[in-house]
């Protein structure tokens, strides 16, 4: 799996990393969207690499996603800013998350 970060989303991710929270994490988040197979990709902070995570390829960050929700994401993906302080996640099928705001963006565990 490949992310290709343009250099201003680095710039928006990049002061929220922390010696806390050093990694992102990729993230299909399904709370309050009824049931497991629906949902929305997002952003999250982690300090944790756990065992069931997979690197996610990238030239700027420590990236992961959870190996059983990569079905969620596509093998090739871009994450750009639009609308001056938004990211937005794509892939060469379509848009992921056309606007993930960066209050969205919050620590797990």
């Amino acid at each position: 799996m490949k992310l290709t970060i343009s250099k201003e989303a680095y710039d928006l991710l990049e002061p929220l990393l922390s010696s806390e929270a050093p990694y992102l994490l990729l993230w299909y988040d399904t709370e309050g969207c009824g049931c497991g197979v629906n949902g929305v990709p997002i952003i999250r902070l982690t300090d944790q690499i756990k065992s069931t995570y997979q690197a996610v390829n990238n030239h700027y960050f420590q990236i992961y996603i959870e190996k059983q929700q990569t079905t969620f994401f596509a093998e090739q993906m871009s994450l750009q800013v639009v609308n001056n302080n938004m990211l937005r996640l794509s892939s060469p099928e379509g848009i992921l998350n056309p606007f993930i705001g960066m209050q969205q963006i919050q620590y797990t565990k």
